[in-house]
């Protein structure tokens, strides 16, 4: 997938490492085996790079054991495996945080997982050059079906029967200190629809999994392209359930565990976008998505057929998911493609949006946007310029998403918007926005608009809660714009407003 041009020169510093760890030559290398396989791995150090060989192999599965593993800047860790190899299985089983600031690759279609209870930092220029799927975990274990496991804790022999895949990831020993870290910009190709790509890269429909521990990304990348990027953790010990399905992995949290915190800042970024599929999931205690990161998934510009159907955005969070400054979350039908979008779901404790953030489930092509569906037992609150949109834009042929909102209590102010509206040829989708408690719109505005050369429905707005207060011009609209400068006035009905509240709240 990535061109990789490295100069055999001089060798220097070069040592086979295996069982006898404790030698002089292996002493200068970043990835040392640990002897404890029955067939240990080996390390021949070529400069900065390591040639990985050796092993234990159990059918499909190549487990490897090191005492330490970190690649340095220029420098790469090449797992030379055989090209029947499915599953390359690496377990760290030292002290050390694994740091990566190199190349990480592997032959053939392999799956690599890299296992460190103690941490996993990829830095700036860190590059992934691997076939299959890609999993770094903090995890203590890999679970293989009821037949064994394969331990970094307990460092023990895997057995000859563990020739099945991976099904879960064993937490059984937590080091609250141990996280996995991504600030990944290194260049990373081209992706399907042309545009340049930066930091970690899968091939196209496989997976990049993030495990921990806390689980952070500062600035770094992350691609995926109609495949699957997934993050989470766990903050006390059980098992997190890994699927398998196609060339896609999943992972599948465990109800009433603590959770570990997401927290991706500073531009970060996460794309899953192309012809087809492509799906973000986060799992977490807390989320926090803040100074202009994205997670972008839908159909690519100019990709995707009338068959064509996107991946989903899902973020699950047991406590607070904060979504500010102008941060995105956007599952688009872009300009020039085919195909239908994917769904935004939301479910936390609560929802901030602010400083200009945007959940965005729109469509700018030939095939319909997805709904938006937020669920939140507490407040969602949505203030500064922060927007809610699910649109058919200009030039656009299709139908616009619902978006539905379902909480405690709600609270748009600050000229925050919820929106679906068309100015294409296709119905805007609904909003329902339905509380147990107050719903209030404070200088803010919920609307469904036909806008100037639509052709289309509006869509229709629900209030269902206890209370409903609209405040310094808080409104509901329902419109049918008349001609602009540039586009005639609109053709199609504007939807209904329907309140269905015990009492009004305050109204000026």
């Amino acid at each position: 997938m990535f061109k990789m041009s490295i100069r055999w020169g001089w060798f220097f510093g070069i040592a086979i490492c295996g069982s006898s760890i404790g030698s002089t030559n292996c002493a200068f290398a970043q990835i040392i085996p640990d002897g404890t396989l029955p067939n240990n791995s080996s390390v021949k150090l070529e400069g900065n790079n390591s040639i990985i060989e050796g092993g234990t192999q159990a059918g499909g599965n190549l487990f490897h054991s090191f005492r330490d593993f970190s690649v340095p800047t220029n420098g790469a860790a090449l797992f030379n495996n055989a090209a029947d190899i499915q599953n390359i299985i690496s377990r760290i089983t030292g002290g050390s945080v694994s740091n990566i600031d190199g190349i990480i690759r592997a032959n053939g279609t392999a799956n690599l997982f890299l296992i460190n209870p103690n941490g996993i930092v990829f830095g700036q220029n860190a590059q992934l050059n691997v076939g299959g799927s890609f999993v770094a975990t903090t995890a203590n274990a890999l679970q293989f079906g009821n037949i064994g496991f394969f331990s970094a804790t307990e460092k023990n022999i895997p057995s000859p029967l563990l020739t099945i895949n991976p099904s879960a990831l064993l937490f059984n020993q937590i080091n609250q200190d141990a996280a996995i870290q991504n600030n990944s910009v290194a260049f990373a190709e081209t992706d399907p629809a042309g545009f340049s790509a930066f930091g970690l890269r899968v091939p196209d429909g496989k997976s990049l999994l993030l495990v921990g521990g806390n689980v952070s990304m500062d600035g770094g990348e992350l691609n995926a392209y109609g495949g699957r990027i997934e993050l989470g953790g766990l903050g006390e010990p059980g098992t997190v359930a890994l699927g398998l399905d196609g060339d896609n992995l999943s992972l599948k949290f465990p109800e009433n565990i603590a959770r570990t915190s997401v927290s991706l800042t500073n531009q970060a970024a996460i794309y899953v976008e192309g012809a087809g599929g492509g799906d973000i999931g986060v799992n977490a205690k807390n989320i926090e998505i803040l100074e202009g990161t994205v997670l972008s998934a839908g159909i690519g510009q100019d990709l995707g057929t009338s068959e064509t159907v996107a991946g989903n955005i899902t973020l699950n969070a047991t406590g607070e998911i904060r979504v500010a400054g102008g941060s995105g979350v956007l599952n688009l039908v872009r300009l020039g493609s085919q195909g239908s979008g994917g769904k935004i779901t939301i479910d936390s404790g609560s929802l901030l949006l602010q400083e200009g953030a945007l959940l965005n489930a729109s469509t700018l092509g030939q095939g319909n946007a997805e709904n938006i569906n937020i669920n939140v037992a507490g407040t969602v609150d949505i203030a500064g310029d922060s927007a809610i949109f699910s649109n058919v834009e200009t030039n656009a042929v299709a139908n616009g998403g619902n978006i539905t909102i379902d909480s405690g209590s709600f609270s748009l102010q600050d000229k925050a918007q919820l929106q679906t509206s068309t100015s294409g040829q296709g119905n805007a989708g609904n909003i329902t926005v339905s509380a147990k408690n107050a719903v209030t719109l404070v200088d803010a505005s919920i609307f469904s608009t036909v806008e100037p050369g639509g052709v289309g429905k509006g869509g229709n707005i629900d209030i269902n809660a206890a209370t409903l207060s609209l405040i310094d011009g808080g409104q509901l609209v329902s419109t049918t714009s008349e001609a602009s400068t540039t586009q005639p006035a609109a053709r199609g009905d504007a939807g209904n407003i329907n309140v269905n509240v015990t009492a009004w709240g305050e109204t000026k």
